[in-house]
């Protein structure tokens, strides 16, 4: 349990302060940087891009540690980048805002107590809050409570103070930081991604929309037992907090869930994807962090009460057009054929598939046809690797080591440069299905795919 010293007692949200403090590192990274490059002038190519790739990690983890000390907004807006930003940042910063995950620090008590007193008003007296938050985040944190009349138990997730207000100005710090650093081009793509991540940071610190789809889900859910989704309780929520029940589960990457048997896992695992499938085929929206905090497992007993999957975080929500969704389930389609020509014709209707020369597109159909893979069969795919798939089409992840099969496709392939910035919509996609697979993967489930693509066809 954390020590009230390493609480943060209030945050950093006036825009100047946060200025001074990333200006002051910015300079620091860009005089660095400068100096580096100009130590370089007269070493071999060799040397010099190892000095650069250096100079870089120190940079960025310069950075990063400066990011960290803020919280709040400027975190978040890191950690997107992280997640999406390997198509247009340098490696190096990626991997250094990846660890912006390990150091967010909780705000104490009081400042959040003050924050549900400004939100709820008497309401709270309803209420026994847990001091200790069950988990904390850069835009918020959770803490556990319970309703005094019924003893209903409850979780509150509650917005740091002035968060939302934040957004534009530090977007904007975090775009000038990494202009006076010199380490990002400032092109076309990067702009898109800009305010592609602006406009989902402004749709995570909207309650309302992520009450509105914790129900919507729920309720696309509620007859199918393999499933629980929180009930929103309005009495407690306002726009800076959510209310909703507490569900307990086990998650999803914990030691108990390989001591299951194989069936189980791979029900689950079967769960786990049904729900991207049906996010394309039927819902048009999907909920697309596939970080596995979003996830529980509520342990049945293997006999009359079975597993069930919690799905807890409904903030990171996309809708698709129709034309995006005629366009992925076209693409998952060809791979349920393991058709190259079919594939070929759905890589189509995106500048990204058109500017991609006729020549090279069988080329990248291969890439799209082994990621996937599980859909196919014995039958039409000739390139399974033995033993992947049984007769029952249930396809054993563990032993495809499917994730790392489709890296080395993508670099191996021709069209690898064409490959540098996919449009954000299936940004959102593969990294959604690449959660699911990972999913499968550590829990070395064996999953039949193809019925459940199947009864959309």
């Amino acid at each position: 349990m954390s020590d009230q010293n390493d609480k943060l007692k209030q945050l950093k949200t006036s825009s100047m302060d946060r200025r001074l403090s990333i200006a002051k590192a910015s300079l620091l990274a860009g005089t660095r940087w400068a100096a580096s490059n100009a130590s370089s002038m007269f070493s071999s190519e060799e040397e010099k891009e190892k000095k650069r790739k250096k100079a870089m990690k120190e940079q960025a983890d310069y950075l990063v540690a400066e990011i960290g000390k803020l919280k709040g907004s400027i975190v978040k807006i890191g950690q997107m980048m992280a997640l999406y930003g390997e198509h247009f940042l340098p490696e190096e910063i990626t991997q250094a805002l990846n660890t912006l995950n390990n150091q967010t620090v909780a705000l104490a008590w009081p400042a959040i107590k003050a924050q549900l007193q400004a939100q709820l008003g008497s309401k709270l007296d309803d209420l026994t809050v847990d001091h200790e938050p069950l988990g904390t985040a850069s835009l918020a944190q959770v803490h556990r409570a319970r309703r005094k009349s019924d003893g209903l138990e409850l979780v509150l997730k509650i917005q740091y103070p002035g968060v939302a207000d934040a957004i534009d100005s530090d977007m904007s710090l975090f775009r000038n930081m990494l202009k006076l650093t010199r380490m990002v081009p400032q092109t076309r793509e990067f702009d898109e991604w800009f305010y592609e991540v602006r406009d989902m940071m402004h749709r995570e610190v909207d309650y309302k929309i992520e009450a509105a789809t914790t129900r919507r889900f729920g309720q696309r859910l509620q007859n199918d037992s393999r499933y629980i989704v929180p009930t929103i309780i309005d009495d407690y929520s306002t726009d800076r907090v959510l209310c909703m029940t507490y569900e307990h589960g086990v998650p999803i990457n914990s030691p108990v869930m390989l001591s299951l048997p194989q069936e189980r896992r791979s029900r689950l695992g079967e769960a786990s994807l049904e729900i991207a499938v049906r996010e394309i085929f039927e819902w048009g929206e999907m909920q697309t962090d596939p970080n596995f905090g979003n996830y529980l497992v509520r342990l049945g007993n293997g006999a009359d009460i079975e597993d069930k999957i919690v799905l807890l975080d409904f903030g990171a929500i996309r809708q698709f057009d129709a034309h995006l969704l005629k366009v992925a389930r076209n693409l998952i389609e060809a791979g349920y054929h393991h058709d190259p020509d079919m594939m070929v014709r759905a890589m189509t209707g995106y500048e990204f598939f058109d500017s991609i020369p006729q020549s090279i597109k069988p080329d990248m159909a291969k890439v799209f046809l082994l990621a996937t893979e599980a859909f196919s069969s014995p039958m039409n795919n000739k390139d399974l690797p033995p033993g992947v798939m049984d007769e029952f089409y249930r396809y054993d992840w563990k032993k495809s080591q499917l994730h790392s099969r489709v890296m080395q496709q993508a670099s191996k392939s021709m069209a690898s440069r064409y490959f540098s910035v996919p449009p954000k919509e299936f940004m959102f996609i593969s990294r959604k299905f690449i959660g699911a697979y990972t999913f499968m993967t550590v829990i070395e489930a064996k999953t039949d795919v193809r019925s459940m693509v199947k009864r959309h066809l």
